[in-house]
């Protein structure tokens, strides 16, 4: 592989590590009333979160992105191929992540929250010193997992012109004729940029953990 070649496929980085960061905090934070409806005791928001969910994880990604990029973006809004990816990937970040909160929610013992109530704690201080750490413990192997996979999944962002490491693997190799070497140095990319993501969480893991025992 020539250093040109090296260079373009390096280029996709900033792109694919760009799209994982914005998609990530959109699901992260969307996920948050998403999770907050589908639990809720009433009825119609229940099912209508349900709907939500099962629609988001039920369709495939590209499907949602062509839907995104050259459905709503060239007759309703015009969105660049990155936002494109950003908003379809978000969205689907979003349900996962909701249900992801579910789960976590419903593992914490209704006891942590009655024994926190019987110590005097304010509602903030039930949630943020009692419930948070045991929750975000909870959630984060599977959201670590999720966020791993999303980075894989912001290849399908190529497809509608996204300048990222598939893209520009498929540029290289169309341009080379060079297959095998250069897809095999975009999988050391993928492997490369998912290592972080895997300390990092197993750092925090550590660290609620000891929170979490005291």
């Amino acid at each position: 592989m020539t250093a040109d070649m090296f260079w373009t496929l390096a280029s996709g980085v900033p792109w694919t590590i760009g799209l994982t960061a914005v998609s990530l905090l959109i699901g992260v934070l969307l996920g948050i009333p998403l999770c907050a409806l589908r639990m809720s005791r009433i009825l119609a928001l229940n099912l209508a979160a349900q709907a939500v969910i099962l629609t988001l994880r039920a369709i495939p990604p590209i499907v949602w992105l062509f839907f995104i990029f050259f459905g709503l973006g060239s007759s309703v809004i015009e969105l660049s191929p990155f936002q494109a990816g950003a908003v379809g990937l978000g969205l689907i970040t979003a349900a996962n992540m909701a249900e992801i909160y579910r789960g976590a929610m419903t593992a914490i013992h209704p006891g942590q929250w009655e024994a926190a109530h019987a110590l005097g704690f304010t509602t903030w201080h039930r949630f943020a010193d009692v419930i948070a750490p045991q929750l975000f413990r909870v959630a984060l192997p599977t959201a670590a997992g999720y966020a791993i996979g999303l980075l894989k999944d912001t290849a399908i962002a190529s497809t509608i012109g996204v300048a990222e490491v598939a893209f520009q693997a498929s540029h290289v190799s169309q341009r080379s004729f060079r297959g095998l070497d250069v897809y095999a140095f975009a999988g050391l990319l993928y492997i490369l940029l998912s290592l972080p993501i895997a300390w990092a969480a197993r750092w925090a893991d550590l660290h609620l953990r000891a929170r979490v025992a005291r």
